[in-house]
């Protein structure tokens, strides 16, 4: 199985959040913390032209924060910051402000000293799906962004004020260019940011249900009552076909929906 998705619009996007990239202080990165290097282009620094990063590890409430515990320090560093975030609790905008503001330390002491406060702009990016709106929304307390539990539904950009002296903008999420790495491709396609229509849902499932097996033993025998293959999971489940012929197809959504929604237990699926 081979992924390489990115569709006309993505790069069309991508020029467009370039554009916006020179007017912004700071990069808001969100990553889907079930597979947060997975979400990160590899040429961050070259698109971003070494800008300041806040990396929002998203959707914690569906990861294994022991594991998340583990990598933190590699979100940190000189023009870089992370926070740990559920986006669909409201709450965050004074801590999310506040780690722009310390981004831009150096920026808003230049100013201030002339009596000046400069607002601040910062960039909101991400792969597809991974919840980028739902987290500007519950910055602006308001439903402003569209969002949807699909890729591709942030269409356009939109600058939204969420503190004092602080704006964002919302972009469309992207993939990078070329997925050479196939683990990490794979791990895109787990976590929903590649859509299921240009996949091979049978295979794709296959390949997470083996990533789970080997980070996460007897997670999926727990819940699909000792089932390892989608052959099984169909018996289990009573999957069939007209003519009682196995439903793997259905087997295969059912484990993806599963893991996307949590139903498998809280786990972050790269090594």
């Amino acid at each position: 199985m081979k992924i390489n998705w990115f569709p006309g619009h993505m790069k069309k996007a991508l020029a467009g959040m370039r554009e916006e990239l020179n007017k912004s202080d700071v990069v808001i990165y969100v990553l889907d913390a079930r597979a947060p290097k997975s979400c990160i282009n590899p040429e961050l620094n070259k698109f971003t032209n070494f800008k300041p990063t806040l990396f929002i590890l998203n959707k914690v409430d569906l990861s294994d924060l022991n594991r998340l515990e583990k990598i933190k320090n590699d979100f940190l560093g000189e023009g870089f910051d992370y926070l740990f975030l559920n986006s669909t609790q409201s709450g965050n905008g004074k801590i999310v402000c506040s780690k722009i503001k310390k981004l831009c330390k150096k920026k808003l002491i230049k100013f201030q000293a002339n009596g000046i406060n400069p607002t601040l702009r910062a960039i909101v990016i991400g792969v597809p799906n991974c919840g980028k709106s739902t987290f500007v929304n519950n910055l602006c307390k308001k439903a402003k962004a569209v969002t949807g539990n699909r890729p591709g539904v942030t269409k356009g950009k939109q600058w939204f004020k969420i503190g004092d002296g602080v704006e964002i903008c919302d972009t469309p999420g992207t993939l990078y260019p070329n997925l050479e790495n196939q683990e990490i491709a794979k791990s895109l396609a787990f976590i929903g940011s590649i859509k299921d229509e240009v996949l091979d849902e049978v295979e794709v499932a296959k390949e997470l249900l083996k990533r789970l097996e080997k980070l996460y033993p007897g997670v999926v025998a727990e819940r699909y009552k000792q089932a390892l293959n989608l052959e099984d999971i169909a018996k289990v489940r009573g999957f069939l076909l007209s003519g009682g012929e196995l439903d793997v197809l259905r087997s295969a959504r059912t484990v993806l929906a599963d893991f996307r929604n949590g139903r498998l237990g809280n786990l972050m699926i790269e090594d």
